[in-house]
């Protein structure tokens, strides 16, 4: 089947599930990167609102990340959420690294395209394709309430694991048609 047979296009607002749902409890897989050299992982924090007057989503990237440097390149991505039927197959794209390996070719996930020709998988129940608006890395002093400055802090001291904040402008929100 074709990308628009799976898919139906909505918009921001039409998304259904709760925010801290999608990032809290069910995880993005972000994919960024062109058909024949792309790459996905799964973030485990971010979130939606609007910035600059745009529907955004942002997630928190270590600085390492191989989708990372494809996002810098591409300046476009996806989120895809799944069916907890698929768990296993999307958290394996967080157990290594596409820079040193051929995860995309292991995981038992089908790659599609949607019509930006952004990569994702037949098997997500939504899509959210991404403009890459802004990437911050906050000074650790900017942080104020003890846990965080405790995370940061003990984040900060290995410069590998530094976070990077990336905000991405929502420019289309597919979702899987019911069969």
């Amino acid at each position: 089947m074709n990308f628009n047979e799976l898919f139906k296009q909505i918009t921001p607002e039409q998304i259904s599930e709760s925010v801290f749902a999608l990032v809290g409890r069910i995880f993005p897989v972000v994919t960024a990167g062109r058909d024949g050299n792309y790459n996905s992982m799964v973030a485990s924090g971010g979130g939606m609102g609007v910035l600059f007057k745009k529907p955004v989503a942002w997630c928190v990237f270590p600085k390492k990340r191989y989708t990372l440097e494809l996002i810098k390149k591409e300046q476009v991505y996806t989120l895809s959420y799944f069916p907890d039927e698929y768990r296993e197959q999307f958290m394996f794209l967080g157990t290594k690294s596409g820079r040193e390996s051929n995860k995309m070719q292991e995981v038992e996930l089908g790659a599609i395209k949607t019509p930006l020709r952004n990569m994702s998988f037949e098997e997500a129940r939504l899509i959210i394709e991404c403009k890459l608006m802004l990437i911050s890395t906050p000074d650790a002093d900017g942080f104020y309430s003890k846990e965080a400055k405790e995370y940061v802090s003990e984040i900060y001291k290995d410069p590998g694991e530094i976070r990077e904040y990336v905000f991405g402008e929502m420019t289309n929100v597919w979702e899987k048609i019911s069969n």
